[in-house]
């Protein structure tokens, strides 16, 4: 019993040591190629991801961070080479960018996914910056089973930034200051999680 209580205790102390040491952003922008994601209209998820993530590793770079990006334009890669992707680096976290979209046309707001207790405490920090820096509607941290959060080895998080199918939100996200609003929200969020050790 205690042999197994001390590989749990080791098990703990090295999640929150390999949390604290990260030094690499892995960007995921969602979607890409013939998968355009979320549309209304002209306005394209992928497109909104690309645009975002592209400022999100500027940020990131700006704060001394290393990033790769799993897309650098517009091309269609699948979820398990995103994954594969995110698992090549140790010392790192996983941050997956998408716009929402829902046929109910009033629906509006952030929201962070995770998918299990380093990604809630990552999720939860984003989550909370996004909405000081957009000033939008917050629909929470909230735990999800999406594919590559689910499969990445790295504290992760998949960050949605407003409805596509929402006519204000969309409008605000087509406007450059909205998407860097994000990209700040986000990289302010890694921030005060690295700092949180």
């Amino acid at each position: 019993m205690k042999i197994i209580l001390r590989i749990l205790a080791l098990s703990v102390i090295g999640t929150t040591a390999y949390a604290a040491n990260f030094r690499t952003v892995v960007i995921d922008p969602g979607h890409g190629g013939h998968d355009n994601g979320g549309q209304w209209g002209q306005v394209y998820e992928k497109h909104l991801a690309l645009d975002t993530a592209t400022r999100l590793e500027s940020n990131l770079k700006k704060m001394g961070y290393q990033t790769v990006m799993t897309r650098r334009s517009d091309y269609f890669i699948t979820l398990p080479q995103r994954v594969s992707t995110a698992n090549r680096y140790k010392n790192a976290i996983f941050v997956s960018i998408h716009y929402n979209y829902t046929w109910k046309e009033h629906v509006s707001g952030l929201e962070t996914f995770y998918y299990n207790s380093e990604g809630q405490r990552l999720a939860q920090l984003v989550q909370k910056s996004l909405v000081r820096h957009t000033r939008t509607v917050d629909r929470n941290a909230k735990f999800a089973r999406f594919y590559v959060i689910r499969n990445t080895k790295l504290p992760s998080i998949l960050v949605e930034g407003g409805f596509v199918s929402n006519e204000a939100e969309r409008t605000r996200m087509k406007s450059a200051w909205f998407r860097e609003s994000i990209a700040r929200g986000i990289a302010e969020g890694i921030q005060r999680y690295r700092r949180s050790y």
